[in-house]
């Protein structure tokens, strides 16, 4: 059943009342597919039975859908079975989870488990996403469960202990200690939070990253890297902040390849430390290989003769082991000769354990992009480039930085698109997303209407992303200006956008109008519209009629963006909300509205701003004053604008 413009709305309302009453956040998140992990356990610890997850069943369809899926020979003879059944004592942690537990498999989200490796640097974080108190004894019911941030909101994720295995060994990720199970089952419920395991197959480092955290991730091009780039990573580590790096492979078919360095191609890593020796004053930095093994093998890897310049307490601060264990040193200088791109990801207040680090104040502002409404594409469009979703921002505060004498504010912008991931099995990719900052000038101080056209025809840019691509986040960091002392209105721009896809046609006065015109102007409750009525009902008409025909240039109907200004010629002011909704009732496969549609949607608008009538089932409802958001549609943009807080 497709899903209505009131459906969105709908459910919209439903989540904003959801998170006024804290539904969605740390310590009260949501029960992804409706299930409750206490309220299970219990029911099936009093059956006496094992919990089996029908919302995730133990069937190819939780597999894949194409190199997993049923036509594949890869899924013949893998055979579901619980730790119970593959191993002795299985244990849900051995001696607490550390970064040896993450040991990949036969799936290529080598992304996720760098990620993973991460978090376990940070306790805290690792706990909040990974309930401890679970186990296969006290209390074993077959049924776990997981938490992750899901575009705003954290959500409690539960699975069976159903894992797919070969030969009675794991085929995904897998522990070192052969009785350790919770990075196999951790993977699992990710898996499931994205509809399958192939679904993982192949991504970046920072989706993971923010799914753990709910923070910010920055990308660094090593060619392009800042000059402090060794003191970034130093204190994004130090404030806990998650960092992966990979090395480019211009050729795919050299993906995951390895070199003769030892490191791999194509190939996600963790940076699990850096750190410079004192006497030498050389700078290292600690990675680690997903895959548990093969490692670098230039200066500074495990036996390499540099580190018989060091003292044995030296080695020891430094953790030095000689194991093959996929992780080891090189130094700062190999690390960005060899390395094409970093990734850090920056924690959100909630997420910071000392209170004396500089916090980040978050913005977070929901919204979507509707084909032929506002999808508006980039400025080599700008007749439609102004009807993008648009956010306003003001800067309050300068950094607070001794060693800097510039007075700016420091904030991050992040644009996110939904659910793509998941819906890979119907066909669906990333679409090609970036943002534009524009600086509203004193007189426009104050106006928190949409700016039109013409503001984005006489003003350029002021800053925006470094590029526009198919990644589910774009992320920058500025410096501007903050507002000053006695400036209230302060407001900066933020216009963002996807590129259109190919322009999309409704045909016409139909039955439907012509009721919709008698329930507006019928003020005698007869059914019938008198000549008094029939006259102020014609009078709008013409009215309408020469507000189409100044729109309808091309004589095939009103351009869907253009139905914005039609509107407001005709005496309306709506939200954006509602903008959305008309183009989803009226506008037809070319996205274009005919006179018929276009005079049947005034006709419910002068009925839902008429006090004498009552439109009980009018499809715009009651929400035109609610700021909504809507989590159906996958192409919503997610906009999150970070500021850093100088107090």
């Amino acid at each position: 059943m497709p899903y209505t413009p009131s459906g969105f709305f709908c459910d919209r309302l439903i989540r904003e009342r959801e998170r006024r009453d804290g539904e969605g956040s740390l310590n009260k998140p949501l029960r992804f597919n409706g299930q409750d992990y206490n309220t299970l356990k219990q029911e099936f610890l009093q059956r006496k039975t094992l919990f089996e997850d029908e919302t995730f069943p133990a069937t190819v369809e939780s597999l894949g859908f194409k190199e997993l899926g049923h036509k594949s020979n890869k899924v013949k003879n893998i055979v579901w079975k619980r730790p119970k059944e593959i191993c002795e004592n299985p244990q849900f942690i051995v001696g607490g989870a550390s970064r040896t537990d993450i040991c990949q498999g036969d799936l290529g989200d080598c992304w996720l488990l760098a990620a993973i490796a991460c978090l376990t640097l940070n306790e805290k974080l690792l706990y909040r996403v990974v309930p401890p108190d679970q186990s296969f004894s006290e209390g074993y019911s077959g049924i776990f469960h997981f938490q992750f941030w899901r575009y705003g909101d954290w959500v409690d994720v539960i699975i069976d202990d159903r894992i797919p295995t070969f030969n009675n060994q794991l085929v995904f990720t897998k522990s070192a200690e052969r009785n350790e199970f919770w990075s196999a089952l951790l993977e699992k419920a990710y898996a499931k939070l994205h509809g399958s395991y192939e679904a993982l197959k192949g991504g970046n480092t920072t989706e993971a990253m923010e799914d753990f955290t709910g923070g910010v991730t920055e990308f660094y091009e090593m060619k392009e890297a800042p000059k402090e780039l060794y003191k970034i990573m130093k204190k994004a580590l130090e404030r806990g902040s998650l960092m992966g790096c990979s090395i480019d492979s211009l050729v795919p078919a050299r993906f995951e390849t390895r070199t003769v360095t030892g490191l791999v191609k194509g190939h996600a890593y963790s940076v699990t430390a850096v750190e410079e020796h004192k006497e030498s004053k050389v700078r290292l930095v600690r990675l680690r290989n997903p895959w548990g093994q093969v490692e670098w093998n230039g200066p500074w890897s495990d036996n390499s003769k540099e580190w018989a310049t060091l003292s044995k307490t030296e080695k020891e601060k430094l953790q030095h082991q000689s194991a093959e264990d996929g992780e080891f040193w090189m130094s700062f200088e190999d690390f960005k000769k060899n390395y094409t791109k970093i990734e850090i990801c920056n924690l959100t207040p909630d997420a910071l354990e000392d209170d004396k680090i500089h916090k980040w104040t978050v913005s977070v502002n929901e919204g979507r992009w509707v084909r032929g409404c506002s999808a508006g594409g980039c400025r080599n469009y700008p007749d439609t480039f102004w009807t993008n979703p648009q956010y306003r921002l003001r800067l309050l505060e300068e950094d607070d930085d001794p060693e800097d004498n510039e007075v700016a504010c420091t904030f991050v912008v992040a644009l996110m698109q939904k659910n793509r991931r998941k819906e890979r099995k119907m066909g669906a990719n990333l679409f090609t997303i970036g943002f534009a900052i524009y600086e509203v000038s004193t007189s426009m101080h104050g106006n928190k209407q949409h700016m039109q056209k013409d503001f984005f025809l006489f003003n350029s840019s002021k800053a925006r992303c470094k590029s526009y691509i198919n990644l589910r986040e774009v992320t920058q960091r500025f410096r501007l200006s903050p507002v000053g002392e006695g400036d209230q209105g302060g407001l900066r721009l933020f216009s963002f956008f996807t590129f259109p896809d190919k322009d999309l046609k409704t045909e016409g006065f139909s039955l439907e109008s012509c009721r919709s015109m008698i329930a507006l102007m019928d003020m005698d409750g007869t059914g019938r519209l008198n000549l008094q009525e029939f006259r102020h009902l014609w009078n709008k008409i013409k009215q309408w009629q020469g507000i189409f025909k100044h729109y309808n240039t091309d004589q095939s109907g009103i351009n869907s963006y253009e139905m914005r200004n039609a509107v407001n010629d005709a005496g309306f002011r709506l939200n954006n909300q509602l903008y959305d909704i008309i183009t989803m009732r009226y506008a037809n496969e070319s996205m274009n509205i005919d006179f018929d549609s276009f005079i049947s949607c005034l006709v419910r608008l002068e009925a839902m701003f008429s006090k004498s009538v009552r439109w009980s089932s009018f499809f715009f409802s009651d929400i035109l004053e609610n700021n909504l958001y809507t989590k159906q549609n996958s192409t919503f943009p997610f906009p999150r604008q970070v500021s850093k807080d100088a107090k």
